[in-house]
């Protein structure tokens, strides 16, 4: 799922907690797949790594101020 730069900014706390857990287990499942036989698109790994952080970045912003 893509996001703007400033789609993350618009959800609530529960929404991004909700999204971060579902993409964890998004990048497992590739993990394990890519250890049984090759992905289609290994940059998914990636990317979905870089969602993450760009979701978690969002809630630290957020617990600081």
């Amino acid at each position: 799922m893509k996001k703007t730069e400033n789609g993350y900014k618009n959800m609530s706390e529960q929404d991004i907690l909700a999204q971060v857990k579902e993409q964890k287990n998004a990048i497992t499942k590739m993990r394990f797949a890519h250890a049984v036989n090759q992905l289609d698109r290994p940059s998914m790994m990636k990317n979905t790594r870089k969602e993450i952080a760009r979701m978690l970045t969002e809630l630290n912003s957020r617990n600081k101020a």
